[in-house]
C-alpha cells in the first residue's frame, strides 16, 4: 500500500515548502493578532511556521500541531521556531491541553482532512478547546465548478525565471476530492509532489460549525476583509464560541 498522500508530499516538499509555496500574508497576522485578544492561540497544521512565526514575534503566544516531523524541523530551524510548543499528531482530534482565544487554520489545510467524518471531528474538538467568546478562523478555496466541471485538468501554479510549477488534477464530486500531483520543472531536474483534498462548500462548513455548537461571525473574500460574494474564490470565515451567560 502507498504511504498515506499527506505524509508522502509532506516529506518531500519540506525543504523547499517556503521558496515554492509558501504563504504568507501580513494583512493575515494583523487580522489573527487582533482576534487572539491578548490569548493564547492554535494553529492547526503549522508547518514550517510561516504564520505562527510572525504571529509569535508581535507576542502572541502560538501553540500548533502537526503531523509532519519533516515540516517541524524546518520549524524548529527557524529563529524563534524551537520556542513554539508543537503538539505532533492528527489535528483532527486537536490533542491539546487547555483553552485558546484563537484557533486558526490557513491556506486550504483543513480540506487535507480526508473525509466529512475528520473535519466534523475537528470543528467539535476546535469548540471544546475554545475559551468562550474565542474565535475559529479558517481560510478556504470556494470550489470552482467551472474548473472542476470536465473532470481532470492542468494549471499553471506558478512560473519564475528558475522554475515552473503545475497542477495537474482528476476530480471526484462525489467524494468532493481533488487528487492531484504539483509538478516542479526547475534547471537540473523535475520533482513530482502528490496532493489530496476533500473540499467543503461554505455552507457545509457553516453546518460543521453549527453542530458542533458554533456560530458564524464574519466573512470575507480575503484577510483585508473584502466583501465575499459569488465570484470570491476564496474565503476566510470566523466562527465564535457564544460567551457564557451573565
Amino acid at each position: 500500500m502507498e504511504d498515506k498522500v499527506e505524509e508522502t508530499y509532506d516529506r518531500r516538499c519540506a525543504d523547499v515548502y517556503d521558496q515554492w509555496f509558501g504563504y504568507f500574508d501580513e494583512a493575515a497576522v494583523d487580522v489573527l493578532e487582533e482576534l487572539a485578544g491578548g490569548g493564547r492561540a492554535l494553529e492547526l497544521g503549522i508547518g514550517t511556521g510561516l504564520v505562527a512565526l510572525p504571529l509569535a514575534a508581535r507576542g502572541v503566544e502560538v501553540h500548533g500541531i502537526d503531523a509532519s516531523p519533516e515540516m517541524v524541523a524546518a520549524l524548529r530551524a527557524k529563529p524563534g521556531g524551537e520556542r513554539l510548543p508543537v503538539t505532533m499528531g492528527d489535528f483532527a482530534d486537536v490533542n491539546v491541553e487547555g483553552e485558546f482565544l484563537l484557533v486558526y487554520v490557513v491556506y486550504n489545510t483543513l480540506f487535507a482532512l480526508q473525509t466529512q467524518e475528520e473535519q466534523v471531528r475537528c470543528f467539535r474538538g476546535v469548540a471544546a478547546r475554545l475559551a468562550p467568546g474565542g474565535a475559529f478562523v479558517v481560510e478556504a478555496f470556494v470550489p470552482d465548478l467551472a474548473q472542476l466541471s470536465a473532470g481532470r485538468g492542468v494549471r499553471l501554479l506558478h512560473m519564475t525565471d528558475e522554475r515552473v510549477g503545475i497542477r495537474v488534477f482528476e476530480h471526484d464530486p462525489v467524494g468532493q476530492k481533488l487528487r492531484s500531483r504539483h509538478v516542479v520543472f526547475k534547471d537540473g531536474g523535475t520533482r513530482v509532489f502528490p496532493v489530496e483534498v476533500r473540499y467543503a462548500w461554505p455552507s457545509e462548513l457553516d453546518l460543521m460549525a453549527r453542530l458542533a455548537g458554533l456560530r458564524l461571525r464574519a466573512r470575507w473574500g480575503d484577510w483585508r476583509r473584502g466583501a465575499f460574494g459569488a465570484q470570491s474564490e476564496k474565503h476566510v470565515s470566523v466562527y465564535e464560541r457564544p460567551a457564557r451567560a451573565s
